[in-house]
């Protein structure tokens, strides 16, 4: 019976810090899971490995907040974060963008960037078609998960349109053919083209 005790004493701790750690990512921008999870362990005063929750449940803590605190606010905020990356999308279309991350999930907040995976094997005519467009970017660089669990570098351009920040992330054209790995589940992350967006924005 202890043992058994035990196990939900954990569950709780586990649950406990997932809901801090979600408060954490929506109120400070923190987008990094391991770091909210630690910052939500330390605030609480929980230690133990076994007491810090998965990412997947990091997620859901998340989405639950918003539907909770968020209500409608959150509901317009989604619409519109998502009719910008679908305008967005207008603007790269000739490198097959997809929707991937919190705005395609559901769980954007105010600090959410619109992120978008293009396909093409020169990421160069990616930055000239935003400069061309006359939009300021800066490149970065994101590593992912491959399905092999190898970690592979991609360059990006993140930009600003309709006053919200758009990072586009690139791959090789053969690229969409197989997602990198979600650091959430492990699983391959969920891509969206345009016609699946416009699908989402009907069912806000």
């Amino acid at each position: 019976m202890a043992r058994k005790n035990g196990g939900g004493d954990v569950e709780r701790a586990r649950l406990v810090v997932a809901q801090e750690a979600a408060r954490i990512m929506v109120d400070q921008g923190v987008r990094d899971y391991r770091l909210a999870k630690q910052k939500a362990a330390e605030r609480l005063g929980i230690i133990g490995r076994g007491a810090l929750p998965r990412n997947a449940e990091i997620e859901a803590a998340v989405s639950a907040h918003l539907q909770i605190f968020g209500g409608e606010a959150h509901a317009d905020r989604l619409r519109m974060i998502r009719t910008t990356a679908l305008s967005a999308m207008e603007l790269l279309i000739d490198f097959s963008p997809r929707l991937v991350g919190p705005v395609l999930a559901g769980t954007a907040d105010e600090n959410s960037a619109v992120n978008l995976h293009v396909f093409t094997d020169s990421a160069e005519m990616v930055a000239m078609q935003i400069g061309d467009m006359g939009l300021r970017f800066k490149p970065y660089e994101r590593r992912l998960k491959s399905r092999r669990g190898q970690l592979e570098t991609y360059a990006g351009f993140e930009f600003r349109h309709q006053h919200e920040t758009i990072q586009a992330t690139v791959f090789p054209v053969d690229g969409i053919r197989q997602a990198p790995m979600s650091p959430i589940d492990g699983k391959p992350m969920k891509r969206a083209d345009s016609d699946a967006v416009q699908e989402l924005l009907q069912h806000i």
